[in-house]
């Protein structure tokens, strides 16, 4: 979404302590007015920012040269994703180049009043919003909405053709049909068929034995996935049929995760 000529919201300085990945440390005021900004929040345990992490990467590529600094602020969604280690190898997994953030404590979150993962801000080199954007969807807006302020920082620029849409549920006007509600443990522990013991932390279920399972009673969605932890890498892992069987004792099972059903023909 736009926001208005006159809307004048004015980019936050980020916190002086915050630690960073790809680059030492970044200070909004030092970018400007040299370049436009691109503020990505993101968490490498949800599907939904992985989902819109080859759109921000492309970005990068293309428009980095051009004027467009893009940082990314890993706020996380669960208690693994507070760990820098876990981040930093996500990070190195996905192939991000852009500075990285890591928000443990919220603290970017707060100055931005964010709402959700992902979420997109769009500064001109004045520091001034001019786009913004929750969840998956709008690349092709958010793109064109970055040509523009490029071609006020630099009206010579020659910017190439906006990128097409990588999945059909991308693409402009696709109408999508409701997908199951995202489950969060261990509150919703009523919407799984539990086999065995599963003890309750404070954000996960945890398999007593192996040969534990849970299975999600019922879903609508494209597909299912995990949120694991314990013995296996922190992160998201496919569930076939929305089925997690743990292999050690010890798995924890932070929830559940849905993608989109394909758009209506």
């Amino acid at each position: 979404m736009r926001t208005p000529p006159d809307a004048e919201i004015a980019v936050p300085e980020f916190p002086a302590q915050l630690d960073w990945l790809n680059a030492a440390f970044i200070r909004i005021q030092a970018e400007l007015p040299r370049h436009a900004l691109l503020i990505e929040f993101w968490d490498f345990a949800r599907v939904n920012s992985l989902r819109t992490q080859p759109y921000v990467k492309a970005w990068h590529e293309r428009y980095g040269e051009l004027g467009l600094r893009v940082i990314g602020v890993h706020t996380p969604g669960y208690s693994f994703g507070r760990e820098r280690a876990h981040v930093e190898r996500a990070v190195e997994r996905l192939g991000i180049e852009y500075p990285v953030a890591l928000d443990s404590r919220y603290e970017v979150w707060q100055l931005y009043g964010n709402k959700g993962w992902p979420a997109r801000y769009l500064f001109d080199n004045s520091g001034w919003l001019r786009f913004v954007h929750y969840g998956e969807g709008e690349y092709l807006e958010t793109e064109l909405a970055i040509q523009d302020v490029l071609h006020e920082l630099d009206p010579g620029l020659t910017l190439p053709e906006p990128m097409a849409a990588l999945r059909p549920e991308d693409a402009p006007g696709a109408k999508m049909e409701p997908q199951t509600a995202d489950i969060m443990l261990p509150g919703g522990r009523e919407r799984l068929e539990l086999v065995r013991d599963w003890a309750d932390g404070d954000d996960y279920i945890e398999a007593a034995d192996a040969g534990a399972g849970a299975q999600v009673k019922s879903f609508r969605a494209g597909a299912a996935w995990a949120v694991l932890s314990g013995p296996l890498e922190p992160g998201l892992y496919e569930a076939a049929n929305g089925l997690v069987e743990a292999a050690d004792p010890g798995l924890r099972l932070h929830g559940f995760q849905f993608t989109p059903l394909a758009p209506e023909s």
